[in-house]
C-alpha cells in the first residue's frame, strides 16, 4: 500500500514538474518574442533561456506555432476568468471597464498577439487548437455582447447594432495600445498610467445614450 502510494506521489509529482515546466516555457518564450521580435526568436533561445535543452521544448511544443498558439490560447482564458469574476455584476461600468483594461493594461502582449493572429490566419497550423482559440474568444465575445445588448434593452447605450460597441471598443483598444507605444506620442502625454485611466473612462462611457443625447442638446441650443 506504502509503495503504491509511493509511486502516485511520484507521478503527480513528474506531472507537477511537467506542467510548470511547461510555463516557464511559455512565459520566456513570451517575454522573448515581446523583448526581440518573434521572427528573431529561435527554439534555442527559448531553451536557453528556460534553462533546459532544446529536445525538451519538443518535449511539450512540436513547433513554434504551438509555442504561439498556446500563449494566444492563456491570453484569452485569462479574460474569461475576468468576466467570470464578473458575472452577475451590478456595476455595468465595470464589466466594460475591466475587459478594457486587461486590454490595454499591457499593450506589449496585445500588440504581440495582434501579429501572431496575422501569421497564423495565413498559415492555418494546428486547426484543433485554432478551432480551440476560437471557442474562447467566442464565448468571451458573446459574455461582452450579452451585456451591450442588455444595456441597450434598458435604453443605457446608443441603439445600434451589438458589433458596433464591440467594433468601437475594439478600435479604442487597439489604437490605444500602438500610441502608448509610439515614443513619439507617449513623450507628448507625458503620463501613460493617468493616460490609461482617462482612456478607460470614455471607453465605458462612449456610447451611453444619455451622453450622446445631451450632445444634441448642446448643438440644439
Amino acid at each position: 500500500m506504502k509503495e503504491r502510494l509511493s509511486s502516485l506521489a511520484k507521478v503527480t509529482l513528474k506531472v507537477q514538474e511537467f506542467r510548470q515546466r511547461e510555463k516557464n516555457i511559455l512565459d520566456c518564450a513570451e517575454r522573448l518574442f515581446i523583448e526581440q521580435g518573434e521572427d528573431r526568436v529561435t527554439v534555442e533561445m527559448i531553451a536557453e533561456a528556460v534553462g533546459v535543452g532544446k529536445g525538451t521544448i519538443y518535449k511539450h511544443f512540436e513547433t513554434k506555432n504551438e509555442i504561439y498558439l498556446r500563449l494566444m490560447l492563456r491570453y484569452e482564458e485569462a479574460l474569461a476568468q475576468v468576466f467570470a469574476g464578473l458575472e452577475g455584476s451590478l456595476d455595468h461600468e465595470a464589466i466594460f471597464r475591466e475587459f478594457l483594461r486587461f486590454r490595454v493594461q499591457d499593450p506589449d502582449r496585445y500588440l504581440l498577439f495582434d501579429r501572431l493572429e496575422g501569421k497564423l490566419a495565413a498559415e492555418n497550423p494546428l486547426p484543433e487548437m485554432v478551432d480551440k482559440l476560437h471557442a474562447v474568444r467566442m464565448s468571451n465575445r458573446d459574455f461582452l455582447s450579452a451585456f451591450v445588448a442588455r444595456r441597450i434593452e434598458q435604453g443605457k447605450l446608443i441603439n445600434v447594432p451589438v458589433e458596433y460597441h464591440i467594433g468601437a471598443a475594439w478600435a479604442l483598444v487597439h489604437g490605444a495600445c500602438s500610441l502608448i507605444k509610439s515614443d513619439f506620442y507617449t513623450r507628448y502625454i507625458g503620463r501613460p498610467d493617468e493616460f490609461i485611466e482617462f482612456l478607460l473612462d470614455i471607453g465605458v462611457r462612449m456610447a451611453n445614450r444619455r451622453g450622446r443625447n445631451d450632445a444634441h442638446r448642446h448643438e440644439d441650443d
